[in-house]
């Protein structure tokens, strides 16, 4: 929550004209989170997140004409937190366990999602993930920027998350991936979910030792990977 707060220093007194000049100042405060900025101060940080999110809609409204030439099938959510002073976002589409047109309840790793092809980690558009600051997976480090999120399952169970330089394609078809514009390539851990995940799920978090950490939720099966924010 945040307020403002009226702050009055005591009077200075200046002499002028031979007399006692009485000068009040006041200086307007903002109060965030426990925190106390000067007007000036919070101008500064308020610009530098207007600057963030110009950078963002730049690259994103590059997009927006190869977006438009496709019909999406499933709904799509951005989700984020803010780890160690960098704002981490995911948008990806949300595709359900059962198909769009027919209802039909179907299998999801090794067939809808097959082992050992590049997959768009969702629906529609390729997922984008955007960093405001650089990311480190184990000893690889991904600099601040927009990126886009596959993922590549394999039949042992195992998988990779692909960090890829190229944004704006659509998430499937002829071309729209190329391993060239490979950032990086993160093993993931994968863990066994009790219930089944009807509805892909994404998910950025804070990390239980300090850092961040990336979940996909499907089917019954949850694969993750740590990351920390380069200082």
């Amino acid at each position: 929550m945040r307020r403002f707060q009226t702050v009055n220093p005591p009077v200075t007194h200046v002499p002028r004209h031979g007399r006692c000049g009485h000068f009040r100042l006041e200086v307007q405060y903002l109060v965030t989170y426990g925190q106390v900025y000067t007007s000036n101060q919070y101008l500064l940080k308020s610009m530098n997140k207007i600057k963030s999110l110009l950078l963002v809609s730049a690259l994103l409204a590059s997009a927006l004409p190869l977006m438009a030439q496709q019909k999406r099938t499933s709904p799509h959510e951005t989700v984020g937190s803010v780890i160690d002073g960098s704002r981490v976002t995911i948008t990806y589409g949300r595709p359900y366990t059962k198909a769009p047109k027919s209802g039909e309840v179907r299998k999801i790793w090794g067939e809808l999602v097959p082992f050992g092809k590049v997959w768009r980690t969702g629906a529609d558009e390729a997922t984008t993930l955007i960093t405001q600051k650089a990311l480190v997976f184990g000893e690889t480090t991904v600099p601040a920027g927009a990126y886009t999120l596959w993922t590549l399952p394999a039949e042992d169970g195992s998988a990779k998350l692909i960090i890829n330089k190229q944004i704006g394609q659509w998430g499937a078809g002829p071309g729209i991936y190329d391993e060239k514009n490979d950032v990086a390539r993160i093993d993931l851990k994968k863990d066994a979910l009790e219930k089944s995940v009807d509805q892909f799920t994404m998910s950025v978090g804070k990390g239980s030792d300090g850092g961040g950490v990336i979940k996909l939720s499907w089917e019954n099966i949850q694969y993750s990977t740590a990351f920390t924010v380069q200082k």
